[in-house]
């Protein structure tokens, strides 16, 4: 539904998002405006699917920033010195102790706040789960006796963990993505509402949220349809972790063939 609503929006929205109509400044849902209009005249629903676009957008970079630059870091944590791995964990365990919101202020009091500084502080935060996820299968795959066999062979660590660890490894660096996908929409919500994410002329459920605060007694459903919206995109996303898990994990699926016979 999420990435329907993003991918229409690009071609259809009800109304224009920007457009300011004080006539119908918090009108309710009608046949003009299906979900009512907000403070300012503007159509909820175009605002909605918009907004759509910068949660996606957000959480795919953030992934990608963070499957970037943690993957490579796993398979080295996993593959060299067990020293250099576990100063690389160490300094996973500092950027753990950042949370995303807190990064973001911090880049933002020094670069300015902005939709890009969220997907780098989000990203950043990120990194460290794709580190500790890949470095554990890595050293799962690395005592198999065909990583062995390779080593005895002569191949080099960097053959090795592209050809015989990475593609070993793919399922879980999914999963994470997923996963990770469903943190980033929520943080990029939560950096919106304190104005630290997308501007105020970009449409942002966040940054919905954060408008309709002072209407809440007034309008409630100026509120609740953006966190509506962030709460289906963020179990959505979740639950598609999990069942990516179930479907690419062989345990799982032995099991249920046992449970089957």
């Amino acid at each position: 539904m999420v990435i329907l609503a993003a991918l229409v929006s690009f071609v259809w929205t009800p109304h224009d998002p920007g457009l300011v109509v004080p006539q119908d400044r918090l009108a309710g849902p009608s046949g003009k405006h299906w979900l009512g209009a907000d403070k300012l005249g503007r159509d909820e629903l175009s605002r909605l699917m918009v907004g759509a676009r910068t949660t996606l957008l957000v959480g795919i970079v953030s992934v990608g920033v963070a499957a970037l630059i943690g993957v490579p870091l796993g398979l080295v944590a996993a593959m060299t010195w067990r020293w250099l791995g576990e100063i690389l964990m160490r300094v996973s365990d500092f950027v753990l102790a950042f949370p995303a919101v807190l990064l973001a202020i911090m880049l933002t009091a020094i670069y300015g706040s902005g939709v890009v500084i969220a997907m780098i502080a989000i990203g950043i935060s990120t990194i460290p789960a794709f580190a500790r996820v890949v470095r554990s299968g890595a050293l799962q795959v690395m005592s198999t006796e065909y990583v062995v066999a390779a080593r005895a062979a002569g191949r080099r660590p960097v053959g090795i963990g592209l050809r015989h660890v990475l593609p070993n490894v793919t399922s879980l660096i999914i999963v994470q993505a997923s996963v990770s996908f469903a943190i980033a929409i929520l943080a990029e919500a939560a950096l919106s509402f304190l104005g630290l994410g997308a501007p105020p002329d970009v449409p942002s459920w966040g940054r919905m949220l954060q408008e309709s605060q002072s209407l809440l007694q007034q309008a409630p459903r100026l509120a609740i349809v953006p966190g509506v919206a962030i709460a289906l995109a963020v179990l959505g996303f979740n639950l598609l972790g999990d069942g990516l898990r179930d479907l690419l994990d062989p345990r799982l699926q032995q099991r249920r063939v046992e449970v089957q016979r």
